[in-house]
Parts: structure tokens; sequence; C-alpha cells
């Protein structure tokens, strides 16, 4: 087991090294013997949470990556259980060749199970699976206290619905057992259609749903006066049975902090102009492997240093259904007026299938997720313009993505909170629920 006195750990957004105690386990023996005798920890898995919600500044961490055993897997019914520091990434290489695959993905895979569940991660086919936490057959918690508690849908009932989504804060998840989804092969067939502002994406996501296609998203131009307009991509899985685990290939890495100067209005318009001018040209029907759809920023080491030495925040919320189409408006209107826009925008439809987790971002509308480089105080003033619109709509920021969202629209966004806080190990910290919940 080894042990850091003072370890500057970053988030993948960058902003800020506050120093801590690491301590990396070597078992699960070995991490509950660390919980017993420390006081303000936190679990840390792969660290690709984009701002604090993995960060205890001046407590102890509990790196999680040695946790990373395989209990069983059954090929058959596609039920496996591993430890909580087990990444999707190796899930894929031991259940894709039997026919299996995540049930949902985020856009990396570099996360590990324990990640996953605590922030109840969502892709694109939200629509058609819910989150990560609906397919968690059961969990194993460990407390402060020195007990292993056993949580299920029908055992423990509350904490497991408070540890899925929960951030951490009830405990550390020592093991998952997972419902993985049955595909043919590792290939998709994809297709990408131009639309011209929110009234076709919106026309092309009901379409696209009513016509079966399980995995949708959108990248959307925020910049200027064309704001609105972009690219949809669809996909479903290919039949061909081709189970190849893992697409092999050269894999750029970013060397240096990018200059802050790079990431401005006009390189980001002309980034946009040329990326849409591209992919508009030609409506786009191709066979691809799952790292291209899902992971297609796991081929750039270290992207994130593209931000520049200062780092980056997320901004990512969902806008419930019944405003998303007049909120999408105003939030892109605010951007595009900022002269800050983000190139990297994500936009997807939610769907109605609800989550077990109490702190679950996800619900029936619309979501958005930007980066923008962190440029201080006018950074924060737009967010706070958008903070605004996101109240007004009734909507919510994502904890896994956000490194300065105000208290008053955690509590108002997730209204379960103060359930999940009464069921927290008294000896968890997280400077995100420091900041949240007081």
């Amino acid at each position: 087991m080894s042990e850091a006195q003072l370890t500057a750990v970053q988030s993948w957004g960058r902003v800020g090294a506050p120093g801590h105690r690491v301590v990396t386990p070597n078992g699960i023996g070995q991490a509950r013997a660390v919980i017993a005798r420390s006081d303000g920890w936190l679990a840390h898995g792969m660290g690709r949470s984009y701002g604090d919600v993995a960060l205890n500044a001046g407590g102890t961490l509990i790196s999680t990556r040695a946790l990373d055993r395989f209990v069983s897997f059954d090929g058959d019914s596609g039920i496996l259980e591993a430890e909580a520091g087990v990444t999707l990434d190796e899930v894929i290489r031991v259940a894709l060749p039997h026919g299996w695959f995540l049930p949902t993905t985020p856009g990396t895979k570099h996360v590990s199970l324990g990640g996953a569940v605590a922030n109840d991660v969502h892709g694109k086919n939200h629509h058609r699976a819910g989150t990560f936490g609906c397919w968690i057959h059961s969990l194993e918690l460990a407390r402060s206290d020195g007990s292993l508690r056993a949580c299920r849908p029908d055992a423990n009932t509350e904490m497991f619905r408070a540890t899925i989504g929960g951030l951490g804060m009830t405990g550390l998840i020592t093991r998952v057992t997972l419902q993985l989804a049955r595909v043919p092969g590792g290939f998709l067939d994809s297709e990408d259609v131009a639309f011209a502002d929110l009234e076709e994406f919106f026309d092309l996501a009901a379409r696209s749903d009513a016509a079966g296609w399980e995995h949708t998203v959108a990248w959307v131009d925020c910049a200027g006066p064309r704001a609105g307009r972009g690219i949809f991509s669809r996909a479903n899985w290919s039949s061909d049975g081709d189970r190849q685990a893992r697409l092999e290939g050269f894999k750029l890495r970013v060397p240096l902090d990018a200059p802050a100067f790079l990431l401005n209005r006009f390189s980001v318009r002309m980034f946009n102009e040329l990326y849409f001018r591209v992919k508009a040209a030609r409506t786009k029907r191709a066979r691809i492997h799952f790292d291209a759809s899902f992971y297609p920023l796991d081929g750039i080491v270290d992207w994130n240093r593209l931000y520049g030495r200062p780092g980056f925040y997320q901004y990512q919320c969902v806008l419930p259904r019944p405003v998303q189409k007049e909120a999408m408006v105003v939030l892109l209107g605010e951007i595009a007026k900022s002269g800050q826009a983000s190139f990297l925008a994500v936009m997807k439809q939610f769907g109605e299938r609800s989550s077990p987790g109490l702190l679950s971002f996800p619900m029936p509308g619309t979501h958005i997720a930007l980066d923008f480089p962190n440029r201080g105080s006018v950074t924060e003033a737009l967010f706070e313009r958008l903070d605004a619109v996101v109240a007004s709509a009734g909507g919510r920021l994502y904890p896994a993505k956000d490194g300065r969202m105000p208290a008053r629209l955690f509590r108002s966004g997730y209204p379960h909170w103060a359930q999940v806080d009464a069921l927290r190990d008294p000896h968890v910290r997280s400077d995100f629920w420091r900041r949240v919940a007081g």
C-alpha cells in the first residue's frame, strides 16, 4: 500500500491542484483498514471527473486503482461482478469476445466501475437504456464503522439508491454486479445528418427515436450568428458478428499545455465553420468501430491540455421537456453573445427511463455539454447567466462535470440531496459536497 503525505491532485479540468494524502490499498481488506482509521476521506478512481466532486483538499484520497479484480462473469447471462477499480475498458476486453457490451457508456472508457456508479453515468442511448444505475444488480459498500454492506434493489434499498449517483458520499464502493447488454459485434452502422437550426434538431431526434436508432447525439455550433446548426449522428449495432475487442492504431498525444490564447472566439468560429462544412457536404453512412463511435477523445492522450495551464470548465445541463426548446434557444443565445463559444458542444435527448439513484442527473428533456477555457471572472459571469436559464427552466447541472455550481442550484435541481446527506458516511468528505451541502 502506497501513501504520500502531500500530493497535488488535479481533476480532468485542471483548475487548481490541491494537496491530498493519497493512499492506494492493494485489496479490499487494506481499503477497509484505511477507512477505519481515516477521518475525512474520499474514494478516487481514474480521475476523469472534470471538477471537484472527486477532490478532498487537505484530506485523504483512497485510490481504487489496485482494486481491479474480476470476481465472476457469466457468458450466458451477461452478468459480471468485479471490484470497483476495474475500468470500463477492462470490462469491454473481457465481455465483448463473448458477445456482451456495456449497457450504456460515457464518452471515455477510462472510468472505473465505482466511478461510473457514483456518478451514474449516461450515454448516447439514454432514451433506450437509461443510466448506468439502471443495470446494477448489487453493490458492496464499505463504511467507516467497519461494516461491509450488500446493497440491492430489495436489500438496503435506501442505501442502494443513495449510492447510485451518490458521488461517493455513502462509503467506499468495493464491488459492483452489473448486467451487460447483448451485442452482435464490436461495430456500429452509423449515419451523420446536418441540421440548420434547433427546430431541425428536435425533429431529427424525434424521427430517429421512432425509427429505432439506439445511439443518437449531435454536435452543435454555439458560436456566432449561426448558433444552433449542427451534425446529428445516429447509430445501431452492426449485425456482422465481428467481435474485435479493440481498435489498434496510432494515438495522438498533447505533450504540452497549449497557449491560453489558442482557443478564442475567432479560432472557435473558424473550427466550427470548417467542421460543419466538411460534415454537411454529404450524408455520411459508415460502419465504424465502437472506439470511434463512443470514445473518439480517448484517441488523443491528455487532450485536456489543449485548454492551457489555467484549465477548463465543462457546463453540462439538462433542460426539462416542457420548456426544452425555448430554454435552449436562450442558453445558446447567451453563449453566442458572450464570445466564449465552445467547440466541443454535444447535445442529445434524455428519455423517460428513471434511475434508482436519488441524485441521478438525467431527466426527460434536452441535454447539452460544453467545454469552456478558464478565463476567470469573465467565464464565471457567463456561467451565472446560464445558471439563471437552467434554474428558470427547472433544469439541473451534472455534478461529475461541475467545478463551481452554486449550492442553491444544486439543491433546487436535486430535491433528494438531504436524504443522501442523512445516509452519508460520517467520515467521507469532498470539496463538492462541502460547497453545495455545507
